[in-house]
């Protein structure tokens, strides 16, 4: 048995990928898609045809309205290959407007109802901001199931909890890159793989926390650098991993074996947490590293919505 096979006795497997002709040789459940992974593939000749279709059918319209045609139109298509759900994110640029946020979840899925797609099969992503948690909350109170992404820090995935989101995507390998990059040259690769991975351990710390205190939340890491971060978390509800590293576990046979596990959780010594706005703001500013993180992803995240909204203009 490979180790993408053996991972799936434990743990969902989601395809982090925009790139919906890659789906079907990896047999995932689910798939993410996110505004730099939608520009990465319609900068690909063979989705080329689709960003200018999809531009001249909502000509004269909006550019947010064409992009979330766009991107439904995408997820549409990935839904076709996969049995599950299709994460879709809200422009970023609206991550700290609660009210914009809602309005904009309400139509993506709107128009993928008017496809034909039931609400159960999709996810609508958004920042875990205290805005976006706030919005997620009254999304969840309508049916419109949410995954919070760009989450970095442990007040995230509990207030995540407390608001009852579907699910949330912890970024692993950012955690990593930070750290990395903060110590410098003394970093120690080898001290800090797998289970010592301070990404790895950051998951770990809120599967355990959800676990042990009976929360819903579906735990699913993201955003790997090497697969020794996946096999580290083999027994995580889910993982979202991208192509290329879905493709070195395919052909890998090394040993994979339960690495988190929800019935020990149970029996840790764990206390309850709790986050209001006020102390929610201060645990994030205490994490520099969260802090940083999310602005950082932010940025990034509404610099390719810009890109994206630039090509389909030019289409």
């Amino acid at each position: 048995m490979n180790q993408l096979d053996a991972l799936k006795q434990f743990t969902t497997v989601v395809a982090d990928t925009g790139d919906f002709k890659q789906l079907a040789q990896f047999q995932p459940q689910d798939a993410t898609t996110n505004p730099s992974l939608i520009l990465k593939a319609v900068q690909k000749p063979e989705y080329a045809p689709l960003l200018a279709e999809v531009v001249a059918a909502h000509r004269g319209q909006p550019l947010d309205v064409v992009m979330d045609h766009l991107l439904v139109r995408f997820g549409c298509e990935i839904l076709k290959t996969i049995p599950g759900r299709v994460s879709t994110e809200v422009d970023a640029r609206l991550s700290f407007d609660t009210a914009a946020t809602l309005a904009r979840a309400r139509r993506i899925m709107a128009l993928y109802e008017a496809q034909g797609i039931a609400r159960e099969r999709v996810l609508i992503k958004i920042a875990s901001t205290w805005e976006g948690i706030q919005a997620a909350t009254e999304l969840e109170r309508e049916g419109i199931r949410c995954n919070l992404t760009l989450l970095f820090a442990f007040c995230q995935a509990v207030a995540c909890g407390q608001a009852k989101v579907q699910l949330i995507s912890p970024f692993v390998g950012r955690i990593y890159d930070w750290y990395k990059k903060t110590a410098g040259a003394a970093w120690d690769e080898s001290a800090k793989a797998g289970a010592n991975d301070p990404g790895v351990q950051s998951v770990r710390a809120i599967f355990n926390h959800y676990k042990k205190h009976g929360i819903a939340t579906e735990v699913m890491g993201a955003s790997f650098r090497n697969i020794g971060q996946i096999t580290a978390l083999a027994g995580c509800d889910l993982l979202t991993i991208s192509p290329e590293l879905l493709a070195q576990l395919a052909s890998s046979d090394a040993p994979l074996g339960l690495a988190l596990d929800a019935q020990a959780a149970q029996t840790m010594d764990l206390p309850a947490v709790a986050y209001n706005e006020a102390t929610f703001r201060l645990a994030l500013n205490e994490d520099a590293m969260a802090t940083e993180k999310l602005a950082e992803g932010i940025r990034a995240f509404c610099a390719d919505a810009v890109k994206l909204e630039e090509l389909m203009q030019k289409a």
